[in-house]
């Protein structure tokens, strides 16, 4: 099948290294992948990640490449000239620097500027480099609960989140990148890192919507991906929130309308464990409302996935439109071209006065 008569399937997989071996292409020229998601370990400089990105899209075009990269700890790229972000939380610590006088607009209105500064930022270094999206923002609230959340939620408060992140979205939309809103409902509570466990939250759904879940509803149709946290919250059902019909369908797309991408987090993390086997996990994800499943750092669980992984036309027709959608749809301004250009220029002048960036 050549990959003009392709369309993205709804596995999205890694590559092992920072050039790709025989391996990694036969996994990308499968019909079921339809996205690449790189790491740390993938990057070594721009010119090296430039190629490796090139080489993928020689291969598949209409592959969306992906990474995490939020800024502060989460942020795989940090040498060669990319900006070291800082945490989101630094960005609800400017909003809330002048809370208590009169000039609370003004802090907040700051906080906002240098969110938007951030997500062009962040998006503009990517494309140059030629990554189409990154899984950002973090909409958790930190209840100073969560350690594998922490710093990187803007706040506890969902107001600022809502804004924050926006404003962020909008920075990466300068720069023609979609955006990714996680760990919905909220992974902010539950105490467990679904890298190594299996995450629990106990409280009502009344109170996860009323509280959590807010972000969500109010950025509406801003977001253009969601993905699920791996948390039980028992009292609304038994499976986690990315493979369960009750989040995703009935809440998330039903309830509060989203018509975007829904990826499921890694599947051979932990916190998917509970599914099963990759495949039976995949299966569950992709009925209960995903789009695209990812797995990650397992190479031959990605191998029994695109082996054994039955996926209707009608589903495969679905998430394939919806993935096209976050593709980017101009060229990118090269790496030396965005280094004199007048929106990046000042949206590291703005963050550098702030102190928010070295």
């Amino acid at each position: 099948m050549s990959k003009s008569t392709m369309s993205p399937g709804p596995v999205t997989l890694d590559v092992v290294g920072q050039v790709l071996d025989a391996e990694d292409r036969r996994r990308i020229l499968n019909p079921l992948t339809g996205g690449v998601i790189l790491f740390g370990r993938n990057f070594a400089d721009r010119k090296q990640l430039t190629k490796l990105t090139a080489d993928i899209k020689k291969l598949r075009s209409d592959v969306l490449i992906s990474i995490d990269h939020e800024g502060g700890r989460v942020q795989r790229c940090k040498t060669d000239g990319f900006t070291h972000l800082p945490a989101m939380r630094k960005f609800g610590e400017l909003w809330g620097v002048k809370s208590n006088s009169t000039h609370a607009a003004e802090s907040a209105a700051l906080a906002m500027a240098a969110a938007t500064a951030c997500g062009y930022i962040l998006a503009a270094e990517l494309r140059a480099c030629g990554v189409d999206l990154s899984f950002t923002p973090v909409l958790d609230l930190d209840f100073g609960r969560s350690g594998v959340i922490g710093d990187r939620s803007f706040s506890r408060d969902p107001q600022i989140v809502f804004a924050l992140a926006k404003s962020l979205n909008e920075g990466l939309r300068l720069a023609d990148m979609a955006n990714c809103g996680k760990h919905f409902p909220g992974h902010g509570w539950a105490e467990a890192d679904s890298h190594v466990a299996i995450p629990v939250d106990e409280r009502s759904m009344a109170q996860i919507l009323n509280d959590d879940a807010k972000p969500y509803e109010w950025l509406d149709l801003s977001l253009a991906a969601v993905m699920p946290a791996h948390v039980i919250y028992p009292k609304v059902d038994k499976n986690p929130a990315g493979f369960s019909n009750v989040w995703l369908h009935s809440i998330l797309r039903q309830e509060l309308g989203f018509e975007g991408v829904i990826f499921s987090d890694d599947l051979s993390m932990e916190g998917a464990s509970v599914a099963g086997s990759v495949v039976k996990g995949a299966e569950l994800a992709l009925n209960a409302g995903c789009d695209a499943v990812l797995i990650c750092n397992r190479p031959d669980l990605a191998d029994q996935l695109l082996e054994k992984l039955k996926v209707s036309k009608a589903k495969q027709s679905e998430s394939a439109t919806r993935l096209n959608r976050l593709m980017p749809k101009s060229a990118a301004l090269s790496w030396d071209d965005l280094q004199d250009e007048a929106e990046y220029q000042h949206a590291k002048g703005l963050l550098k006065q702030m102190k928010l960036i070295a």
